[in-house]
């Protein structure tokens, strides 16, 4: 019997996930139909060979003002039910707090006194229901049913379970009764972050330990309808195509081939304040000689362009930059960082930072497992607290996610200048040093081997399509 399958694409690191790993390839030569609704232009495919795959390109749910109360309702009652215990959660509702006084600045005050009260399962259900009501008659929505209604896919993936303008297509696709699927697409999303955009019939997790956290989030949700496979977004570091020469990634960046080279990943302006402090902090170790003759390569956020750094560009020209070319396909989305595009040169430049430096500094990112999988050593500066004047880095430590990290003793934490370059000096001396922490790290946060990771992938959505 054929069988069907509709992705969901919304935006640029789900394009990366799972357009520029092998996940689509492998769906090609599984199913007898593949269909991309694509949350992006259609022109960001036009480079692949996906001519036996149909690509749909999603008209934008505009941002309406009673749709985003009731996502908001949602998701702050989500916080509410689950902030006992978790700083990563009472942060965000700290955070999210606001004394504007727009219309949503009086609204967000309401819904916060609101759901400090009423925020149980049953009620967080029963505002998902009041946000379906709000789009279910808009034209958006009734095209998105037309355009499940004939293309009748068997089974409904969508790359990413947070974006709220993916509700209405998952309401149409409730309405059709089409079997629906979501990726948790990040280690933190469930310990940190807000409530999913609705209800899926099927979850996609990175490991057990991501199992055992959707659970407990998510009380209705049983665990049969969860399945562990790893995740796409490493498996590009063990794909030949990627692959690129030590001298060529030298040359590229004008790297002397003869030293040790430091990387430092930039997180986005709105986490990562302290950046500039640290590559600065890491220069003038450099210039006087406390680092030795070492290579300083920086990697700037692909979801923000590189003005605030252009003053160490200038004080330090033997600094060497690399900006990832992550096209911004729209303009006036309402969620616009979503819709840069990463590009395949990027990932082999990805690729070869992480193969051919030897140590990677960071304020607590991703990045650090994406070192790890490389069996290189990592630094996390956080000099920031809430005792002195900058922005407080540290307490991104206590995060749930990322205090695991710490207590696993697989990367070095730097509070202070001095602390930052004792410990890149010793993991230039001692790269191995954390080596066994770091494997039971990764394997703790991504249960599954990266080689083959779309194999497992698309099997785990087969067995699925034939059980419906």
């Amino acid at each position: 019997m054929p069988k069907k399958l509709g992705i969901i694409i919304t935006d640029g690191v789900g394009f990366r996930n799972f357009i520029l790993s092998n996940f689509l390839m492998e769906a090609q030569a599984t199913f007898t139909e593949v269909v991309i609704y694509s949350c992006l232009p259609k022109n960001v495919y036009q480079e692949f060979n996906l001519d036996n795959v149909k690509i749909v390109e999603l008209e934008v749910y505009p941002d309406t003002f009673y749709t985003w109360f009731f996502l908001k309702l949602k998701e702050t009652a989500h916080l509410q039910l689950h902030k006992k215990g978790n700083f990563g959660i009472q942060d965000s509702i700290r955070i999210n707090k606001t004394f504007n006084n727009s219309t949503r600045g009086y609204a967000k005050r309401f819904i916060f006194f609101f759901t400090r009260f009423l925020h149980s399962e049953n009620w967080i259900q029963r505002f998902n229901r009041w946000q379906q009501y709000t789009f279910k008659t808009h034209p958006i929505t009734k095209g998105y049913l037309t355009l499940l209604q004939t293309d009748a896919p068997d089974f409904l993936f969508f790359t990413h379970q947070r974006p709220p303008y993916i509700a209405p297509i998952l309401y149409a696709a409730e309405q059709l009764k089409i079997t629906t699927g979501a990726f948790i697409f990040s280690w933190d999303n469930l310990a940190s972050k807000g409530r999913m955009a609705g209800n899926f019939d099927v979850y996609f997790v990175w490991s057990d330990l991501m199992k055992q956290e959707l659970l407990q989030f998510y009380s209705l949700v049983r665990p049969e309808q969860i399945h562990v496979v790893g995740t796409p977004q490493f498996e590009p570091y063990v794909l030949e195509r990627y692959y690129s020469s030590k001298t060529d990634f030298f040359n590229k960046f004008d790297l002397d081939p003869t030293l040790k080279t430091i990387c430092f990943s930039c997180g986005d302006v709105s986490t990562s304040k302290n950046d500039p402090l640290y590559i600065e902090t890491i220069a003038l170790a450099i210039q006087s000689g406390i680092l030795g003759n070492v290579n300083l390569i920086v990697r700037t956020s692909p979801a923000e362009t590189p003005e605030r750094f252009l003053y160490l560009k200038e004080k330090f020209p033997f600094i060497k930059w690399n900006y990832p070319k992550w096209e911004l396909s729209r303009q006036g989305h309402q969620e616009t960082w979503s819709q840069r595009v990463p590009t395949v040169g990027d990932i082999i430049n990805l690729r070869a930072l992480l193969a051919f430096c030897d140590v990677f500094v960071n304020m607590c990112s991703t990045m650090s497992l994406d070192a790890i999988c490389f069996d290189k050593p990592v630094v996390n500066p956080v000099f920031g607290n809430s005792r002195n004047e900058l922005y407080d880095d540290q307490r991104f430590l206590k995060y749930a996610h990322y205090e695991r990290v710490v207590k696993s003793g697989a990367v070095a934490i730097a509070k202070t200048k001095e602390a930052l370059i004792n410990a890149i000096n010793e993991a230039l001396e001692k790269p191995t040093l954390r080596l066994d922490k770091q494997e039971k790290l990764l394997k703790l946060q991504v249960g599954k081997s990266l080689k083959d990771t779309s194999v497992n992938f698309i099997d785990s959505i087969k067995n699925i399509i034939l059980k419906i």
